[in-house]
């Protein structure tokens, strides 16, 4: 007889659970990010980046089967090149990621290729603790390397000694 009030709230406790677990939370995680100009157009950071103010990132999900956006939002990087996008849902079976939309400076308005884009993890069933996701840095090229690039390129290359 003593089992029927453990064995009834048992059930109670495992329905709550199953209900709060589908429940959506708002504002769950944070995508952040920085933008730079590849200056040099070595295609990646060099010690003669800038970061630039004022250009366009969109975050994107896509249907892991059919491929089809299923969200998508924008922000604005800050002064510091920098981009924050609050993102309300889990998107546990989704691809998303960080992309470059638009730059403000004409003379470093082209995407750099393979750093156009980088992937983000919006869920919570991966064993990251922190609401904070942070993506890899994207970029822009300049039209032209700006001079004295070749100085700064010789400290990225292997020496012989």
């Amino acid at each position: 007889m003593a089992r029927t009030p453990l064995l009834f709230a048992l059930c109670v406790i495992l329905s709550a659970l199953a209900v709060s677990a589908r429940r959506p939370v708002s504002d769950r995680f944070i995508v952040k990010g920085r933008v730079y100009c590849d200056t040099c157009r070595a295609g990646f950071e060099t010690s003669a980046t800038t970061y630039i103010t004022g250009a366009k990132v969109r975050v994107e999900c896509k249907d892991r089967t059919t491929m089809l956006p299923v969200y998508s939002k924008e922000g604005t990087t800050d002064s510091t090149g920098t981009f924050s996008i609050s993102v309300a849902e889990d998107h546990a079976d989704q691809l998303c990621d960080a992309m470059l939309v638009s730059s403000p400076q004409h003379d470093c308005a082209t995407a750099s290729p393979g750093r156009d884009r980088t992937r983000v993890i919006l869920t919570n069933y991966n064993g990251i603790a922190s609401k904070d996701r942070f993506a890899n840095a994207m970029g822009f090229m300049k039209e032209e390397a700006m001079s004295g690039c070749a100085d700064v390129l010789k400290q990225y290359q292997e020496s012989d000694d």
